[in-house]
């Protein structure tokens, strides 16, 4: 282990959520106008809306999965009846479906953006940039669970990357769990790091406003005025 191995994996990651609450604390005070996803639904729909459904439909069983899979323990699935067989045919298999699923409306997402004219011209270069490293993100992690694992079945990410990422959040990071593992989990996991990083300052903020309210929301009611013929 040498200086290098100790900033990727002690350094730039708590540098990266550090800038993440800063970044979004800073924003929020002094750039409120701006928190939005800037839709383009108004330039071309058909494919915002499938690539949209299909990412998002994708993204959430996804993000629930690397929740479970580097937030519990090991030995605490194996209390619950979790098995090595049984985790490794959730983790594969629902895990791939849903990453197939994520990665195919990423696809849809960038190539809307890139290759539709107007669409492109109303894009920033942190919108390009977000999709770029998102549609590169995804497929690292669909490398990763389903190239990866095949030629290296020994690895097991629950016993070095998992134990690395927990002892993050305890304040006792330890960046020998990190030096084997294989290339494409670490450029994974740097690159997922970096896009926090960038969160704050991107259109990707809007996640945070979901429209809770609306549920509750009493409904708004539409009248005729019959008097002038409305």
């Amino acid at each position: 282990m040498n200086l290098l191995d100790q900033f990727l994996w002690v350094i730039f990651p708590y540098l990266c959520i550090v800038i993440f609450i800063v970044g979004h604390i800073y924003r929020y005070r002094h750039d409120q106008f701006n928190w939005t996803a800037k839709s383009s639904e108004f330039i071309e729909k058909k494919h915002l809306k499938l690539g949209s459904l299909m990412f998002h439909l994708g993204i959430i069983p996804v993000i629930g999965g690397h929740i479970a899979g580097l937030g519990i323990p090991k030995e605490w699935m194996e209390a619950i009846g979790v098995n090595d067989h049984l985790y490794h045919i959730g983790a594969v298999y629902v895990g791939s479906f849903f990453g197939f699923l994520t990665l195919g409306g990423m696809l849809l997402l960038t190539a809307r953006r890139l290759t539709i004219k107007n669409v492109r011209r109303l894009s920033s270069a942190s919108d390009i940039i977000v999709n770029l490293l998102l549609l590169g993100i995804v497929c690292l992690g669909m490398y990763s669970t389903i190239v990866t694992n095949a030629v290296q079945p020994e690895f097991d990410y629950r016993s070095t990357i998992s134990i690395w990422f927990r002892n993050l959040f305890i304040l006792a990071p330890d960046a020998s769990y990190m030096v084997d593992v294989p290339f494409s989990f670490k450029l994974h996991i740097l690159s997922g790091f970096f896009i926090f990083a960038l969160w704050p300052f991107t259109r990707l903020v809007h996640v945070w406003s979901v429209p809770l309210n609306y549920v509750g929301r009493s409904y708004i009611l539409y009248r005729k005025n019959r008097k002038h013929g409305m």
